[in-house]
C-alpha cells in the first residue's frame, strides 16, 4: 500500500507547528516517528527539505517546493473526498463560534452580514471575549485565537501573524514626552493585562541582544480592545498587536514608540476546530470563508510572513 499521503500530512504539519514534537502531539505519533517520516522522505527525494540546528528548523528551497507540492495534493484528495460525501448535505445549523474581543471587533463581527448572505441557513452563536475558556466544555464549533495551538484535540488554520507594537495617543505624548529608548518607560504609566502579573515585562533588543523590561502603571484591564480604548484616551502607553492598532497608527491616532528596539515577537493568529476526522459543513464553511477574508486583510495590516510557512499559501484544514 501506498503510504505517501499520510507522510506528505506528516511533513506538512511539521512545517506548520514547526516542530517534531508538536506534530507528534496533534497526529497522535512519537517525536521519533515522526522524526523518522521525514528522514524517510528526504532519503527517498535524495535531498534535504530542513536545515536543522539546535535552535530551530528552515526549510531548504527544495523543502518549500515539496511542501508547495504536497498542500496541493492533501488539498485535492481532501477536495475529492469532501465533494462526495456533502455533495448532498446542506449547509445549515447552528453555529457556535468564540473570538477575542478585539479581532473579533475589528475584523470577524463586519463580515458577519456577508457570511449570513452567503449560508443564510446558518445560525451563528458568536461570543467575544478574551478570557481563555474550555472550547470543549461550552460546546464551541470553531474559535479565533491569538498564539500557538496547545492542545492536541483541537485543530488549526492560520490566519497570519501578527507582530506587537508600543504605541500611545498624541494626547498622552503632549503631556508626558516621547521615550526615545526603552528605559525612559520607567517614567510613564503602561497599560497591563490583569490576566498575568501586575508588574508587567515588555521584550526589546538593545545593542543586538534580548532584554525583558519591566513596566508599570496605574491600570489594568482584562482584553485589549478596552485597552486601545483607554490608550485612544491618552491614558497611557500599551503593546498591542499590530493588527489591532493598525488603523489607528495609519490615521494618526496612535503613534508608534521605540520602533528600533522592537524585538520582532509576533502572535500567530489561528482559527481552531476540532480535531475529529469529519467536520460539519457548517464549520468548513465558517473556516473556508474567514481564512479567504481575512489571510489577506492581516497581511496588508501589518501582518508578517511565517519562515517556514508561506503566509498565501496556508490553505489546507
Amino acid at each position: 500500500m501506498d503510504s505517501r499521503s499520510g507522510e506528505m500530512l506528516v511533513f506538512v504539519k511539521v512545517v506548520q507547528t514547526g516542530s517534531f514534537s508538536a506534530t507528534a502531539q496533534l497526529l497522535s505519533l512519537s517525536p521519533s516517528a515522526v522524526s523518522k517520516v521525514v528522514t524517510r522522505i528526504e532519503e527517498r527525494l535524495g535531498v534535504l527539505l530542513f536545515q536543522r540546528s539546535t535552535r530551530q528548523m528552515a526549510l531548504t528551497t527544495e523543502g518549500r517546493e515539496f511542501y508547495d507540492s504536497c498542500v496541493r495534493i492533501l488539498d485535492d484528495i481532501d477536495e475529492a473526498e469532501q465533494g462526495i460525501s456533502q455533495r448532498a448535505v446542506s449547509i445549515r445549523g447552528l453555529l457556535r463560534v468564540n473570538v477575542s474581543l478585539p479581532f473579533g471587533t475589528h475584523y470577524v463581527v463586519p463580515l458577519l452580514p456577508e457570511f449570513s448572505k452567503r449560508y443564510p441557513e446558518i445560525a451563528v452563536d458568536i461570543s467575544l471575549t478574551d478570557t481563555k475558556i474550555d472550547l470543549s466544555r461550552e460546546s464551541v464549533d470553531v474559535a479565533i485565537r491569538m498564539g500557538p495551538l496547545n492542545d492536541g484535540n483541537f485543530r488549526a488554520r492560520s490566519l497570519g501573524r501578527s507582530k506587537r507594537v508600543v504605541v500611545a495617543a498624541p494626547s498622552y505624548l503632549s503631556r508626558n514626552g516621547t521615550p526615545g529608548i526603552p528605559a525612559d518607560l520607567a517614567k510613564h504609566s503602561c497599560l497591563n493585562f490583569n490576566f498575568r502579573r501586575s508588574l508587567d515585562e515588555w521584550p526589546f533588543i538593545i545593542d543586538s541582544h534580548p532584554i525583558q523590561l519591566a513596566v508599570k502603571g496605574g491600570i489594568m484591564t482584562n482584553n485589549g480592545e478596552t485597552m486601545r480604548q483607554l490608550t485612544l484616551e491618552g491614558m497611557g502607553v500599551s503593546r498591542l498587536g499590530m493588527f489591532h492598532v493598525y488603523e489607528d497608527i495609519k490615521s494618526g491616532r496612535l503613534i508608534e514608540l521605540l520602533a528600533d528596539y522592537n524585538a520582532g515577537d509576533v502572535e500567530d493568529i489561528n482559527i481552531i476546530f476540532s480535531s475529529q476526522r469529519h467536520l460539519p459543513a457548517r464549520v468548513r464553511a465558517f473556516i473556508d470563508f474567514f481564512v479567504e477574508k481575512l489571510s489577506p486583510i492581516i497581511l496588508e495590516s501589518g501582518g508578517v510572513e511565517n519562515p517556514l510557512l508561506p503566509f498565501s499559501k496556508s490553505k489546507q484544514i
